[in-house]
Protein backbone atom coordinates (compact mmCIF):
# COMPACT_ATOMS: atom_id res chain seq x y z
CA UNK A 1 0.00 0.00 0.00
CA UNK A 2 1.28 3.19 -0.81
CA UNK A 3 -0.06 6.87 -0.53
CA UNK A 4 1.77 10.41 -1.31
CA UNK A 5 1.35 13.86 0.33
CA UNK A 6 2.45 17.24 -0.36
CA UNK A 7 4.11 19.05 2.53
CA UNK A 8 3.80 22.97 1.73
CA UNK A 9 6.29 24.09 4.60
CA UNK A 10 8.49 22.84 7.82
CA UNK A 11 4.84 23.07 10.06
CA UNK A 12 3.45 20.91 7.07
CA UNK A 13 6.34 18.63 7.69
CA UNK A 14 6.13 18.25 11.78
CA UNK A 15 2.63 17.92 12.21
CA UNK A 16 1.85 15.08 9.57
CA UNK A 17 4.94 13.44 11.66
CA UNK A 18 3.21 14.12 14.73
CA UNK A 19 -0.28 12.30 12.92
CA UNK A 20 1.59 9.18 12.29
CA UNK A 21 3.21 8.88 15.27
CA UNK A 22 0.00 9.00 16.89
CA UNK A 23 -1.53 6.41 14.76
CA UNK A 24 2.43 4.14 14.58
CA UNK A 25 3.38 4.73 18.27
CA UNK A 26 5.68 1.52 17.85
CA UNK A 27 7.62 -0.53 14.83
CA UNK A 28 10.61 0.66 12.26
CA UNK A 29 10.22 3.74 9.72
CA UNK A 30 12.96 4.28 7.52
CA UNK A 31 13.01 8.01 6.56
CA UNK A 32 14.98 8.56 2.97
CA UNK A 33 15.98 11.28 0.81
CA UNK A 34 18.04 13.56 0.16
CA UNK A 35 20.12 16.34 2.62
CA UNK A 36 18.13 19.00 3.51
CA UNK A 37 14.56 17.54 2.37
CA UNK A 38 12.47 17.62 5.82
CA UNK A 39 13.76 13.57 7.53
CA UNK A 40 15.37 15.66 10.56
CA UNK A 41 12.00 17.99 10.83
CA UNK A 42 9.90 14.71 10.26
CA UNK A 43 11.22 13.33 13.12
CA UNK A 44 10.88 15.76 15.18
CA UNK A 45 7.13 15.93 14.88
CA UNK A 46 6.58 12.75 15.26
CA UNK A 47 8.75 12.73 18.71
CA UNK A 48 7.07 15.66 20.13
CA UNK A 49 3.56 14.56 18.63
CA UNK A 50 4.48 11.14 20.74
CA UNK A 51 4.90 13.52 24.07
CA UNK A 52 8.36 14.36 24.35
CA UNK A 53 8.98 18.02 25.77
CA UNK A 54 12.44 18.78 25.09
CA UNK A 55 14.76 19.61 21.84
CA UNK A 56 15.04 17.07 19.42
CA UNK A 57 18.10 17.08 17.80
CA UNK A 58 19.64 15.35 15.06
CA UNK A 59 21.82 12.42 15.19
CA UNK A 60 23.97 13.11 12.71
CA UNK A 61 27.30 12.60 14.87
CA UNK A 62 26.04 10.55 17.67
CA UNK A 63 24.14 8.11 15.25
CA UNK A 64 21.11 7.30 17.49
CA UNK A 65 19.75 9.72 20.15
CA UNK A 66 17.02 7.57 22.53
CA UNK A 67 13.73 9.71 24.05
CA UNK A 68 12.54 7.41 26.73
CA UNK A 69 8.56 8.20 26.52
CA UNK A 70 6.18 8.09 29.40
CA UNK A 71 5.38 4.59 28.08
CA UNK A 72 7.94 3.74 25.55
CA UNK A 73 11.21 3.96 24.10
CA UNK A 74 11.80 6.32 20.49
CA UNK A 75 14.92 5.90 18.96
CA UNK A 76 16.15 8.03 15.95
CA UNK A 77 19.13 6.64 13.99
CA UNK A 78 21.30 8.99 11.62
CA UNK A 79 23.33 6.76 9.55
CA UNK A 80 24.69 9.07 6.77
CA UNK A 81 28.11 9.07 8.74
CA UNK A 82 28.53 5.47 8.71
CA UNK A 83 31.49 4.40 6.98
CA UNK A 84 30.42 0.67 7.03
CA UNK A 85 27.24 -0.65 8.12
CA UNK A 86 29.17 -3.68 10.46
CA UNK A 87 29.96 -0.68 12.81
CA UNK A 88 26.05 -0.84 13.81
CA UNK A 89 27.26 -3.91 15.81
CA UNK A 90 29.64 -2.23 17.60
CA UNK A 91 26.73 0.28 19.06
CA UNK A 92 24.58 -2.69 20.16
CA UNK A 93 22.23 -2.33 16.97
CA UNK A 94 20.11 -5.43 18.00
CA UNK A 95 19.24 -4.20 21.42
CA UNK A 96 17.16 -1.07 20.26
CA UNK A 97 14.41 -3.19 18.10
CA UNK A 98 11.84 -4.28 20.22
CA UNK A 99 8.21 -5.07 20.08
CA UNK A 100 7.67 -1.78 22.75
CA UNK A 101 10.11 0.46 20.89
CA UNK A 102 9.59 2.89 17.75
CA UNK A 103 12.84 2.79 15.85
CA UNK A 104 13.35 5.89 13.42
CA UNK A 105 16.02 5.63 10.67
CA UNK A 106 17.78 8.37 8.35
CA UNK A 107 19.67 6.31 5.40
CA UNK A 108 18.73 3.31 6.04
CA UNK A 109 20.51 2.09 3.02
CA UNK A 110 23.88 3.08 5.09
CA UNK A 111 22.80 -0.02 7.57
CA UNK A 112 21.87 -2.76 4.66
CA UNK A 113 22.27 -6.02 6.11
CA UNK A 114 22.37 -5.13 9.93
CA UNK A 115 18.57 -3.16 10.15
CA UNK A 116 15.31 -5.11 10.32
CA UNK A 117 12.99 -4.55 7.59
CA UNK A 118 10.83 -1.53 7.74
CA UNK A 119 6.91 -1.46 8.51
CA UNK A 120 6.79 1.72 7.12
CA UNK A 121 9.27 3.39 4.43
CA UNK A 122 8.92 7.30 3.70
CA UNK A 123 10.48 9.14 0.69
CA UNK A 124 10.92 12.54 0.93
CA UNK A 125 11.73 14.78 -2.03
CA UNK A 126 12.00 18.52 -2.43
CA UNK A 127 9.51 20.03 -4.55
CA UNK A 128 9.89 23.41 -5.85
CA UNK A 129 7.31 24.88 -3.03
CA UNK A 130 7.83 22.59 -0.47
CA UNK A 131 8.32 18.80 -0.19
CA UNK A 132 6.17 15.13 -1.45
CA UNK A 133 6.19 12.46 1.07
CA UNK A 134 5.57 8.94 -0.47
CA UNK A 135 5.06 6.45 2.30
CA UNK A 136 4.94 3.11 1.34
CA UNK A 137 3.04 0.82 4.05
CA UNK A 138 5.57 -2.80 4.03
CA UNK A 139 3.85 -4.63 7.41
CA UNK A 140 0.29 -5.04 8.57
CA UNK A 141 0.60 -2.44 11.31
CA UNK A 142 2.15 -0.14 8.86
CA UNK A 143 -0.48 -0.89 6.42
CA UNK A 144 -3.19 -0.08 9.00
CA UNK A 145 -1.79 3.41 9.96
CA UNK A 146 -1.02 4.33 6.67
CA UNK A 147 -4.77 3.45 5.99
CA UNK A 148 -5.91 6.19 8.86
CA UNK A 149 -3.78 8.51 7.82
CA UNK A 150 -5.37 8.99 4.22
Amino acid sequence: MKAEFFLADEAAQTEMGARLGKLFPRGVIYLEGDLGCGKTTFSRGLIQGLGHQGAVKSPTYTLVEPYLLKDHCVYHFDLYRLADPEELEYIGIRDYFDDTALCLIEWPQKGQGFLPPADLHLDFCVEKDGRSLKITALSPAGQAALQQLT
